[in-house]
């Protein structure tokens, strides 16, 4: 494996209801929401919930995408969800998410075995999406 000191610090997911968002994001993934408060206060753009010590998600209101300047043709693909963001999990966190977006009548797709990744072939993995559309997979390594 490649010793590499870059890490994902976050990643940008457009929402319709940042609050609703939030919740469904602690209630059913079991992440940990940030800046909700400010959020409503109307003192910061976005709250955003956190994957881990050095990752979190970042959900941005639908809105602010006409405002997105900062490269050229920016303003165009704001808005467009990725393909998927895939969470690793280890197998007991694995089968408690599960178990919780299912208790949230939270579709789930049937466990692949094997699917390639950064470590390797998972042991398991499913996706499923979050109330915008947005498509996770969960999975877990050995």
């Amino acid at each position: 494996m490649t010793n590499n000191t870059t890490r994902l610090d976050h990643v940008v997911l457009w929402v319709n209801d940042p609050v609703a968002a939030a919740d469904f994001y602690e209630k059913a993934v079991g992440l940990e929401p940030l800046r909700v408060t400010e959020f409503t206060e109307k003192k910061t753009s976005f709250p955003s919930v956190r994957v881990n010590e050095e990752t979190i998600l970042d959900l941005a209101p639908l809105t602010m995408a006409e405002r997105m300047k900062m490269l050229p043709g920016s303003v165009e693909s704001a808005g467009h969800p990725v393909n998927h963001v895939c969470l690793s999990l280890s197998a007991d966190r694995f089968d408690a998410l599960r178990a919780r977006l299912q208790d949230n009548a939270v579709p789930v797709s049937d466990i692949d075995h094997g699917a390639y990744g950064a470590r390797g072939k998972a042991t398991r993995s499913f996706y499923f999406r979050d109330p915008d559309g947005n498509v996770f997979e969960a999975r877990h390594y050995e």
